[in-house]
């Protein structure tokens, strides 16, 4: 909770813990090999462990947050998962519509109920909706995104599992890529994510390389083809850099 390494984000926020795997991208999936270290160590968020586990004590942390910041909601979770209560969502929201200082950004793979519920929401400037889709196989979860009243829609193509044809933009307003990490990577190829690349040039949509991944992704690093991509959208139509 709080200052986070992933690249695209600055803070992560965890109302919920744990989750449930649901496609292709969570097989080898870092929150729960982080979730089971934090168990051993001992953290009492994760007592659980791995199981989806809602934390009432962190709706508020948001709130106290003074300094404006992107928030990343549920980096251990899925706010949107089948355990977590319609209630619970709804207050969830409320804080984030309430702490209109911060950039909240909600990425879910169930975009099934996602779709479902983002008419119940009041969905403020500041929270922006995202859907991952690591393959072809998934590529309906943008449909539903599209339904969704966020003023920001993003895409997170992570872990990148294999090419996606025909990828439509159309409603997209921000693109993030890139491979997996971890001790049993899948390999992306460069191909793959130079085609994402283009298409998002070309749509004139923010694109974010993540990483390349693999064993060592420090060593990998994320330039892809001589260049960082760090581009960022935000409501008034800048494209600010983090940090």
């Amino acid at each position: 909770m709080g200052k986070t390494k992933i690249e695209w984000t600055e803070s992560s926020w965890n109302p919920i813990t744990g989750c449930t795997k649901v496609s292709a991208g969570c097989l080898n999936c870092y929150a729960e090999r982080l979730a089971k270290r934090l168990q051993a160590m001992g953290q009492k968020n994760y007592s659980n462990g791995f199981m989806v586990t809602k934390h009432e004590d962190a709706l508020a942390i948001p709130s106290k947050w003074h300094k404006p910041q992107m928030v990343f909601v549920c980096s251990m979770s899925d706010l949107f998962h089948e355990d977590v209560s319609d209630d619970f969502i709804h207050r969830v929201f409320a804080v984030m519509n309430e702490a209109k200082q911060h950039t909240f950004q909600v990425l879910t793979k169930r975009a099934e109920r996602l779709k479902e519920l983002a008419p119940e929401f009041t969905w403020t400037e500041n929270i922006w909706a995202g859907v991952t889709v690591e393959s072809n196989q998934y590529t309906d979860r943008i449909d539903c995104l599209r339904t969704v009243p966020a003023t920001v829609r993003f895409l997170s193509l992570e872990p990148l599992l294999g090419p996606i044809e025909a990828l439509d933009l159309t409603g997209i307003d921000w693109l993030i890529a890139g491979g997996e990490s971890g001790p049993r990577a899948r390999q992306m190829r460069a191909d793959w994510a130079s085609s994402i690349r283009d298409l998002c040039v070309t749509n004139d949509v923010p694109f974010f390389f993540k990483q390349w991944g693999g064993v060592n992704k420090k060593r990998a690093g994320r330039t892809l083809e001589g260049r960082t991509w760090d581009e960022i959208p935000c409501s008034t139509g800048c494209q600010p850099a983090l940090g």
